[in-house]
This record gives C-alpha cells, structure tokens and sequence, in this order.
C-alpha cells in the first residue's frame, strides 16, 4: 500500500487539498453586519442633510450647519493624519490657512473666479505638505509635534505681516462661487420653491464634504496606501523591515491632509467672505485634534461625530451665557473618562452583533491527489488529505 501511494504522488499532479469549510457569504442586512448598518447610517446622514432646509432654512441654521459641516472635512483631513498615519500634527490649522488665504488672493487681487482658483489652492497645499512635511517628518511623538506646531505659527505670523495678506486686517470682500453669469447669492426656484443663496452654499458645501471628505478619505483607508499608513501607525520599524516606504507613506498622508484642509479653508473663506490672521490660531488646531480624538482616531463615524459635538455643542449652550464654555469643558472631560477610546473607535463592535453566536461550518469533501489512471492504485487511496486515504479522513471527521 505504501509503495502504491508513493508512486501515485510521484507520477499523478497534486493540488492543494480543498478547504475543510465552506466559507459562508459575508452578512450584508442593516443589523446582521457592521459594513451594512454603516451604510445605512451613511444614507440617512444624507437624507437628514438633504431635508435640514426644508425643516428651518433660517440664515441662522444655515450659517451653523455649513460651519459644522467644514468642521468635519477639516477633522477628516486630520483624521488621514493622525488617525490613519499616526502622526502628531499640532499645526494643522497652517494647511487651512493656506487654502483660505491662497483663495482669497486668487479671486480679490487677481480677480479669478473661485471655481478657477481651486486648482491654484490645492497646489498651493502640496507645495506647502512638501515644504512642511519633507524636514519635518523624519521626526517622531513629541518632536514632531513641536516642530508642526512652530510651523503652524510661522504660517499666521507670516499672514500677519506680509501686504498681500492684507496684514492684521486680512482678506475682505472675497466672492462666492460663480458658474458663468450665475453665483451661489442669486440663489435658484424650482417648483416655486425659492432657494435663497445661503441655503444653495449648503447644498453645496454638504455635496463637497460627503463626496470628497467622508467617501474619499474613507476609500483611501481601505486601499494599499491606508494599510501602509496604518502600518507605520501601529510600528514604524516592523513596517520598514517589511519593506513599506514609511518616509513616502508619511509624506503622502501629510499632502493628503493638507488638500483636504486647504479645500476647507477656500469653503470657509467663501462662507465668511472675510478671514483675518485672528482665525487661524494654536487653538483651533487644538480643537480639530480634539474632535479627532474625542470621536475616535482611525474611525470615519467617529470623527464626524466628535466634528458635530466639538462644532455645534457651544451653540447649542449658548443659552448658558458665560457658563457655556465651562460646561462644554466639563462634558469633554465626562466623555474623555467614560469613552476613553473615544465615542466610536475604530475597533467599536455593534452590541447586538457582539450578542451573536458564530455557527460552525460544514464540512466539505477533502481533495488531495487527483488520480489519473496510474495502474495498480485504488481511486480510494488517490483522494487523501495530509498522507491519509479519503476513507480514513471521513471517519476521523465523523468521529
């Protein structure tokens, strides 16, 4: 028998043996899988951001939600950063200036359109990546930090001093976006519904945030590139011993950032039409990490939540007078204790699906060696897993 099963595998073609389970199908429904109850969410965000106007389009609501809404591109931006890459950047807001800034100058002094001077911001913002990011990020942890953030100051005490900044005042009067001889303060009708220009910015806005913002830097997280950041996230050394670029992995996730920031900082110099040094502080660097860590670093619904609460709890307080802000602090600190990981982390579990037992799969039929008409060898035998014939395999399965 030994001699017959040796040369069966010497002269037959062997392959792999088959699986001994069937894989079942990945859960696709809203509440039997973490992906499709995401989904779901996802699209009920767009339907409530859809409908928010026809609920209370007042200028008011509308200046809000539109401020809340370049919150989370600007969060989503440091999310690729820090959550995804790992890297400390306490002058994130320098990328936000310059987006602003660089917008403001193409349509004020050179009278460019907005549309056209987008481009010009998101070169703007690699050039600015490259320049900040290429010394910078051979650093790690706190040195890092410390570097980006004199970076950071460099770029507002720049935009203070220099003429074509317009110095202290900044930058007023900068025009909304425009298509030919319509711009977004005409507003539009459809089906005698008045659309006033405010409300068509939103629109606007919230199509450019969920498009670019959520989709985009979502996608990226998932890919080749996003891997490899989260690899140099988790242990630079053990991801360049395995051979990842770490230095252009950290590099692209900085330019990465900085166009999602500059995109931001040409919205909110559109929304303002005014921006002044003042707007660019350490502070709000500190609030944009805040949120990323307060919703969860690494997670897509968690930083858009923390970019919500960071954005919209104050006004929301603002009843509270001078109270406001030490009540906001202090709900920062309770959700920092109790959610330490932050409100929804990466690694956060559905509860009902962490409540499910897996079900063992069935067993499928071994295949080891396919016979081929070797003369004097038993098909029985030919079919073996590991050295052992088919027959004896299904018995110790059975057993």
């Amino acid at each position: 028998m030994a001699r017959d099963l040796d040369l069966a595998l010497k002269n037959a073609p062997l392959r792999a043996p088959a699986p001994l389970f069937d894989r079942p199908r990945a859960p696709r429904g809203v509440f039997t899988s973490q992906s499709g109850f995401l989904r779901a969410l996802g699209i009920l965000a767009v339907v409530l951001l859809a409908v928010l106007p026809f609920l209370d389009a007042s200028r008011y609501t509308m200046s809000i939600a539109t401020s809340a809404l370049i919150y989370v591109m600007l969060c989503m931006g440091l999310n690729v950063v820090v959550g995804y890459a790992g890297l400390l950047d306490l002058g994130y807001i320098a990328f936000f200036a310059v987006g602003a800034y660089v917008s403001g100058i193409f349509t004020t002094v050179l009278g460019f359109p907005m549309w056209l001077a987008l481009p010009a911001t998101i070169v703007a913002c690699i050039v600015a990546g490259v320049i900040i990011g290429g010394p910078t990020l051979r650093l790690r942890s706190d040195y890092l930090a410390i570097v980006t953030l004199g970076f950071g100051e460099i770029i507002r005490i720049t935009a203070n001093n220099l003429e074509i900044t317009g110095g202290p005042s900044g930058i007023h009067g900068i025009p909304s976006w425009d298509f030919g001889g319509w711009s977004f303060d005409d507003g539009f009708a459809i089906g005698g519904l008045q659309f006033p220009g405010y409300v068509v910015f939103y629109y606007f806005v919230a199509a450019v945030v969920v498009v670019v913002g959520v989709i985009g830097a979502g996608r990226l997280a998932k890919g080749k590139l996003g891997r490899a950041w989260k690899a140099v996230r988790d242990d630079e050394d053990a991801a360049e011993a395995m051979g990842i670029n770490t230095y252009v992995a950290k590099i692209s996730a900085y330019i990465i950032g900085a166009v999602w920031a500059g995109m931001a900082g040409q919205l909110m110099s559109t929304h303002l039409s005014a921006i002044s040094p003042n707007s660019f502080q350490f502070l709000y660097s500190a609030l944009i990490l805040m949120a990323v860590v307060l919703g969860g670093m690494g997670s897509t619904p968690g930083v858009i939540i923390g970019a919500l609460f960071v954005s919209l709890a104050p006004e929301l307080l603002r009843d509270f007078a001078e109270w406001r802000y030490l009540i906001f602090g202090v709900l920062l600190v309770v959700v920092m204790l109790f959610r330490p990981a932050g409100l929804w982390p990466a690694t956060a579990v559905l509860p009902w699906l962490k409540r499910t037992k897996p079900q063992p799969p069935p067993f499928t039929s071994a295949v080891g060696a396919i016979d081929q008409g070797v003369p004097g060898v038993e098909p029985s035998v030919m079919e073996s897993v590991d050295g052992l014939p088919a027959t004896d395999a299904e018995e110790g399965r059975q057993a």
